[in-house]
This record gives C-alpha cells, sequence and structure tokens, in this order.
C-alpha cells in the first residue's frame, strides 16, 4: 500500500506539473489543450502501447509445443496469480532481460530473452516471470505508459517554449526580456522535474513488483539470486550480431536497467538499485 500511495502521489504531481506548464503558457486555455493532448496520447498509449514495444524488440509469439519450459513456468504462474494466461514472447538478443507489456490482464505479454534463458536457472527463471507477472496484476504497464505520455507531453511543450522564445515568439511588452528567460528556464527545469517524477514512479513500481512476484513465486530468494546474476550479466553485456538493443524510452519496462553505464540518462535511474531489492527479498 505504502508503494501504491507513493504511485498515486508522484502521478498527482506529475499532472499538477502539465496544469502548471499549460497555465503558464497559455492560461486556462493552454492548460485545457494540454489536458487533452495528454488524454489523446494516453489513449493512444493504452491501445497500442504494447503492440508498439514487442514489434520494436522484434519479439515473436511462442506456443507451449515451441517452448515448453517457459511457456509452462508462465502458465503456472499465471494460474497462481489467479490471473489470464498472457501471451508468451522470446526477444533474439544475448542481453539478459525481461519485460510485461499490455494494456490490462487480459490483453497482456510477459517476453524473455534468450540471454536471460541462457543465464539463470529454471527457479530463477520463475522468480524473474512472476515479477513481471506482477507487473501486469498491478496494471504498472498501464500506469507507466501513463506517466510516460504526461512527461512527454510537459517535455513537447517545453521545447516548443524554448523555440518559441529564441525566435521572439513571447512578450510585446516592457517585460519582454524577462519573460523569454523565464520561458527559457521553464523549458529547461519542465523537462528534468517530469522525468525525475517520471523515473521515480518507476522505481516505486519494481518494489512493489519484487513483492508481488516473491508472494506469487514463494521464492523470494530465487528472485534475489536472479537479479545478482542479471545485474552482473546486464553490466557485462557484450552485444552480438543480430542483437535487438534496448532503448531509452523503454527502458523502464526491463526487469533491470538494459543501458546501465551506457548512456547519460543512467544518471537517472530507471529502477532502484539492485542492492537494495536483493536485501528486501531476502529479508522476506
Amino acid at each position: 500500500m505504502g508503494n501504491m500511495l507513493k504511485t498515486t502521489i508522484l502521478l498527482a504531481s506529475l499532472t499538477g506539473l502539465l496544469i502548471l506548464v499549460g497555465r503558464l503558457v497559455g492560461g486556462v486555455s493552454g492548460m485545457i489543450i494540454a489536458f487533452l493532448f495528454a488524454i489523446v496520447l494516453n489513449f493512444g498509449s493504452y491501445w497500442y502501447s504494447d503492440k508498439i514495444v514487442l514489434k520494436m524488440y522484434r519479439a515473436q509469439e511462442v506456443t507451449a509445443s515451441e517452448q515448453p519450459e517457459l511457456y509452462g513456468i508462465v502458465q503456472k504462474l499465471a494460474m497462481r496469480a489467479n490471473l489470464p494466461m498472457p501471451k508468451v514472447y522470446i526477444v533474439n538478443t544475448s542481453m539478459p532481460n525481461a519485460f510485461a507489456t499490455g494494456r490490462d490482464p487480459q490483453h497482456a505479454a510477459v517476453a524473455a530473452t534468450t540471454g536471460i534463458m541462457n543465464l539463470l536457472s529454471s527457479e530463477e527463471l520463475e522468480g524473474v516471470l512472476a515479477h513481471e507477472l506482477a507487473h501486469v496484476k498491478n496494471r504498472d504497464t498501464l500506469i507507466s505508459a501513463v506517466a510516460a505520455t504526461i512527461a512527454g507531453v510537459i517535455t513537447m511543450i517545453a521545447h516548443w517554449v524554448q523555440w518559441a522564445a529564441i525566435f521572439g515568439g513571447f512578450g510585446g511588452n516592457d517585460d519582454e526580456g524577462n519573460n523569454i528567460i523565464g520561458f527559457i528556464a521553464l523549458a529547461i527545469v519542465a523537462p528534468i522535474a517530469a522525468t525525475v517524477i517520471q523515473l521515480a514512479i518507476s522505481r516505486s513500481r519494481e518494489f512493489a513488483a519484487d513483492e508481488g512476484g516473491a508472494r506469487i513465486s514463494q521464492k523470494p530468494w530465487a528472485l534475489a539470486s536472479a537479479l545478482e546474476k542479471l545485474e552482473y550479466g546486464s553490466s557485462n553485456y557484450r552485444e552480438r550480431r543480430g542483437d535487438v538493443q534496448a532503448s531509452e524510452s523503454t527502458a523502464h519496462m526491463f526487469i533491470v536497467n538494459p543501458l546501465k553505464g551506457k548512456t547519460l540518462m543512467s544518471l537517472f535511474r530507471t529502477h532502484p538499485e539492485t542492492e537494495e531489492r536483493i536485501r528486501r527479498l531476502r529479508a522476506m
């Protein structure tokens, strides 16, 4: 409940930031336009985000006959979690990772990379897949899509403001210089604030999914062991020919950050510290 309350507060803060940005840029009408735009984008994210992500990673759906171990684990865990059977996908990459997507439990998908299947034992893989099903049960894929969309709208408006300020789109009175400085400051600060809040939501949902996954699998130690291996495997991952690569826009979806140490954006953590996640799991 603590994690859910924190997520609610963070989402409210993100929405409040959107209102503030819309209000500062265009008054009440600007605020309304920003909200309507966010609703349209949220609608698109709700219906199509799973298809976009699966296509982006060239994920291949598999059946029980094609991947009996992977499919069997997901089937067992879904029954234990009282969830509809999600579609099961494999992503052909040596990057060891997994993610869940889908707008609700009835339209969910769980994906595992070939790298994670080669790295983990059966019980560790079970812990990871239970974590992903906990995301589905908690509707975290929807929460993440909403957060990412609102943050994206704020960033888009901020970029528009920046260019408008640079080319003299604001002002027209004695305070024009101050207006331009204020709008440029808004264009810089708002996207950073939106990103920080979005990533805080992502970190909060990871803790909740760890706890939920441990309860579904009834093996918190297996998930802790998997996280240890994944942290090491992700940090030492070497791309191979034909590998599908993770993108910054979807890094928050994976069980461990697939871009750790590779980009400037890694300064903004998409996941909690793995050591803390392992400590909490072992305390269970």
